[in-house]
């Protein structure tokens, strides 16, 4: 292949982080490893209509098998030998093909690949958001390809490592509650909940615990200062505190996303208090709910990193994982869809397609909405939705301040607890009101110039810290009170893995909104009409800040049931 004229690959351009400033280039001999995507067959048969497959009833859905599911998405051979034959002359390495993601990884050395790519390659330093110096390796402008790969290759990731995305837990994240585990739980301060004290006011399905299913839940670490642990989870902790409540320890696998830089399970132990602040809070968390709430379901964590390239590889490895099979997703994690320059175009969009594939795989997907209000962190003063809770193919979970007395509800209004810990929500930019969202009250973004949009959350749960969700420390011994919708996500995986397992006929809910809106906006949800995120304002119905509610899960399962 001749590679003498390039053009640019689309919606790759990239543009420094705020702030920072070239400091010298990248190393030229690191080895550097890059993911390529490819365009799907123009030959194969054509994808379903994702929406309409959704409002089908789950009982009356057939799934694909690998088969069909490979057909549909395969990529043409010769696109793959063209691929190839350009890593050769570029010295580059081919490994980990994945036919279903239609991705491969090309190693080599740090200036091969910028050569290939016709890319250059720096450091860059800034100051991340608690104004410490950090170092990533970046570029600026597009991504280029030979002009025989245009249009057969749609993302090339990995190139640029700058961190995206951030743990959805309130600040300050863990508030020790002084009180060790023991045999049994003690006495909690008045307000806090474990997570199975959640079953009964959310409706978890009776003679249900996750039998059956899958959940996969993302686990991002591997941005840490040397000698430092990166993040993870402790399997012995674990075990103590679902002792103490009386839970079985659920059957926990582990997978680690190759080349992106993850560390894999690395929890360490904090000198200066019993959990670290950081990827190993956020990973017990998730853990820590999905466990307790769904007990007998297996977990399977997919360690990434913080990258462009964790975020795209991780979730195409999830979705055509046909060792696990996982039926829902748990995602903690996210930012403003224009924060910080983090995201291209592209990849934005080739997380959204792995998100729409999995809609044909029946595979539910729960995205954590923000904990910064609508500002979501972003420091421009404009209002911000959460990708990827903002993705039109993903559940997106608000959160709420939660009142029990004895198992019954006394209230639960939009999660508002000040000093930026405040559900986020609102109104994408970046994706269109989608089908299932036209006829429903959704306002124009409160930016100029107030455009329309998808609107998040589409749910919500229990994410106040001052209502908070006690988990277990690092080190077993002490217990922890927590929020964010970091910890309302979990909640509604669980929640669906546990109504999938009362469907007849091992149905799944798959990409529950469709029907979610068409069927159970009303008197299956709890609607949230008081509170706040800022910008946005609860209301009778779908709002920008608990969408159509919290759970009612006996009565989404009984609803599924009934179509």
């Amino acid at each position: 292949m001749s590679t003498n004229h390039y053009v640019a690959l689309p919606d790759s351009s990239r543009v420094p982080l705020d702030g920072a400033r070239v400091i010298g280039p990248a190393d030229p001999r690191a080895p550097l490893t890059v993911t390529v995507y490819l365009r799907r067959d123009p030959d194969a048969p054509p994808r379903p209509d994702v929406y309409e497959l959704a409002m089908q009833p789950p009982t009356r859905r057939t799934a694909p098998d690998d088969e069909e599911y490979a057909a549909v998405h395969r990529w043409r051979d010769t696109d793959l030998k063209a691929v190839e034959a350009f890593a050769g002359e570029h010295h580059l390495a081919v490994s980990h093909e994945n036919p279903l993601a239609r991705s491969v990884q090309l190693t080599g050395t740090t200036e091969d690949v910028s050569n290939a790519f016709r890319v250059t390659l720096a450091r860059y330093r800034y100051r991340d958001a608690d104004d410490n110096a950090r170092i990533y390796r970046g570029r600026e402008g597009a991504v280029n390809v030979p002009a025989g790969l245009s249009g057969i290759v749609t993302g090339v990731f990995g190139l640029d490592d700058r961190p995206i995305g951030a743990n959805l837990l309130i600040r300050p994240a863990f508030t020790d509650l002084s009180l060790p585990i023991a045999e049994d739980v003690p006495g909690l301060p008045a307000g806090v909940f474990l997570p199975t004290d959640l079953e009964t006011p959310y409706a978890y399905p009776a003679g249900t615990d996750g039998s059956g299913q899958c959940v996969a839940v993302l686990a991002f670490n591997g941005e840490t200062d040397p000698g430092v642990p990166s993040g993870g989870y402790s399997a012995d902790a674990l075990r103590t505190y679902f002792a103490a409540l009386g839970r079985p320890m659920p059957d926990i696998t582990n997978v680690v996303i190759p080349n992106v830089g993850s560390t894999g399970n690395d929890p360490g132990r904090d000198d200066g208090g019993p959990l670290r602040l950081d990827s190993t809070g956020e990973i017990m968390l998730d853990l820590a709910v999905v466990g307790s709430l769904a007990p007998k379901a297996k977990i399977v964590v997919y360690f990434s990193k913080f990258t462009e390239q964790g975020w795209v590889d991780v979730i195409h490895r999830i979705v055509t994982d046909t060792v696990n099979r996982p039926s829902v997703i748990s995602c903690s994690y996210g930012n403003a869809e224009e924060g910080r320059t983090m995201w291209t175009p592209g990849a934005i969009d080739s997380a959204d397609r792995a998100f729409s594939s999995a809609a044909e795989k029946f595979i539910s997907i729960c995205c954590a909405s923000g904990d910064d209000g609508s500002r979501d962190q972003a420091l421009d003063e404009r209002a911000h939705a959460d990708f990827p809770a903002s993705s039109p193919h993903v559940l997106g979970v608000g959160g709420t301040r939660l009142v029990v007395d004895q198992g019954q509800v006394v209230s639960e209004t939009v999660w508002d607890d000040g000093a930026g810990n405040r559900t986020g929500g609102g109104i994408s930019k970046l994706f269109p009101v989608p089908p299932f969202q036209e006829g429903t009250a959704v306002p124009p973004s409160v930016n100029p110039p107030h455009a329309p949009g998808r609107g998040v959350p589409d749910v919500a749960a229990l994410a106040a810290g001052s209502t908070g969700v006690v988990v277990p420390s690092i080190d077993g011994e002490h217990l922890l009170v927590t929020g964010g919708t970091s910890a309302a996500a979990p909640m509604w995986s669980a929640l669906l893995a546990r109504v999938n397992q009362g469907l007849p006929g091992a149905a799944q809910v798959g990409f529950l909104n469709p029907l979610l809106y068409a069927k159970f906006g009303a008197g299956v949800l709890r609607d949230i009409t008081k509170g706040s995120n800022g910008a946005y304002f609860a209301a009778k119905g779908w709002d920008p800040c608990t969408g159509l509610g919290s759970p009612g899960g006996q009565q989404l399962l009984d609803g599924l049931k009934a179509l």
